[in-house]
C-alpha cells in the first residue's frame, strides 16, 4: 500500500517538475527575443501617426481633398480638412492657427494652392507641426503677396492682360463688409474654370459641376503681406505640377528650392488633389514618416 502511494507521488513530483522546466524554458525564450531594455515578452508599441490637417486655395473647397482622404484613412492616418474662410491671409491664417490648437499630438499640415500660404502663417511657433506639405501652392517668404509673386512668374492663364484691374480669367462681385466698407469676392468665369483650374484635364461635365460650386475668395487676400514664414524652421515637402495653369510651374520650383523643400513634379494640372490623389498621399505620407 505504502509502496504504490511512493510511487504515485513520484509521478506527480515528475510531472510537475516537467511542466515546470517548460514555463521556465518559454520564459527564457521570450527574454532572449526581447530587445535589449525591454520588459521580457514586451512588445514596444508602434508610434501613433500623425494628424494630417489639409487646407484647400481658392475656387475650390474640402471636398477637392476626398481622394487623398480615402487613401490616407485606408492608411490609417488621422485626418481633418477645416474649412479655409478665404476672406484674407491674415484672418484665415489666425483661423486655422486657432484650429491647429485643437488637435492633439504631431501634426503633418498640407495646403493647395492659396492654401499654401495659410499654412506658412498659421504654422509659425507651432512645435505640434512636424512638417509642411506644399501642394502645388504658394509658399510665401516675409512680407511678399500672392500678386507680388505671381507677377515675378509670367504664364499664368488667370489673366491675358498684366495691365488690368482685375484677371481677366475672373469675375469680381462687390460685397458689403462688417464695417461699412465694400470687398470684392473673385471667382474664376465659369467658362474659364476647366483651363485655368484642370488644365482641360476633367470632362467639361466635371469642370462646369465644379465651377458652379467653387468658393470665392476676397480680393484682398492677393494683396496682404506675409508674415514670418514656418517653413524656415519646419521641414517642408513640394509637389510642382508640370502643366499648373493657374500659378507657373516656374513659380512652384523657385519656391519650393528657397524653402529647401523635399520637392518631385508631376505632370498634373493646378488642381492636383482632384486629378492625381494618389500622387499626393504619396507624398504626404513620405512626409508623416520623416525623421
Amino acid at each position: 500500500m505504502f509502496k504504490h502511494r511512493r510511487t504515485k507521488n513520484r509521478r506527480v513530483g515528475i510531472a510537475v517538475v516537467g511542466a515546470t522546466g517548460v514555463a521556465l524554458a518559454a520564459g527564457l525564450a521570450a527574454t532572449a527575443t526581447a530587445a535589449p531594455g525591454d520588459k521580457a515578452g514586451t512588445a514596444e508599441p508602434a508610434a501613433a501617426k500623425p494628424t494630417v490637417v489639409l487646407v484647400h486655395g481658392a475656387w475650390a473647397d474640402s471636398s477637392s481633398w476626398s481622394g487623398v482622404i480615402k487613401r490616407l484613412q485606408a492608411d490609417g492616418y488621422p485626418v481633418v480638412a477645416p474649412a479655409n474662410p478665404l476672406r484674407g491671409l491674415t484672418s484665415d491664417s489666425a483661423y486655422l492657427a486657432d484650429y491647429l490648437k485643437t488637435v492633439h499630438g504631431p501634426v503633418v499640415l498640407v495646403g493647395h494652392s492659396y492654401g499654401g500660404s495659410v499654412i506658412t502663417n498659421a504654422a509659425t511657433g507651432n512645435t505640434h507641426v512636424k512638417a509642411l506639405v506644399y501642394i502645388a501652392a504658394f509658399a510665401p517668404d516675409k512680407d511678399e503677396t500672392l500678386a507680388s509673386i505671381t507677377a515675378e512668374f509670367p504664364g499664368s492663364h488667370l489673366s491675358d492682360d498684366p495691365a488690368a484691374p482685375v484677371p481677366t480669367a475672373l469675375n469680381a462681385v462687390p460685397f458689403a463688409q462688417p464695417d461699412g466698407g465694400t470687398g470684392i469676392d473673385l471667382t474664376i468665369k465659369p467658362d474659364k474654370y476647366r483651363d485655368v483650374f484642370l488644365s482641360n484635364r476633367l470632362s467639361r461635365t466635371t469642370a462646369a459641376q465644379l465651377a458652379v460650386s467653387q468658393r470665392p475668395i476676397a480680393a484682398q487676400a492677393f494683396g496682404e503681406p506675409s508674415g514670418p514664414p514656418a517653413w524656415k524652421t519646419i521641414p517642408s515637402w513640394y509637389l510642382v505640377a508640370h502643366d499648373d495653369h493657374a500659378i507657373p510651374p516656374a513659380a512652384e520650383r523657385f519656391m519650393a528650392s528657397r524653402a529647401h523643400a523635399h520637392t518631385v513634379e508631376i505632370n498634373a494640372p493646378h488642381a492636383v488633389p482632384l486629378t492625381d490623389p494618389g500622387a499626393v498621399t504619396r507624398l504626404v505620407e513620405r512626409a508623416a514618416t520623416a525623421r
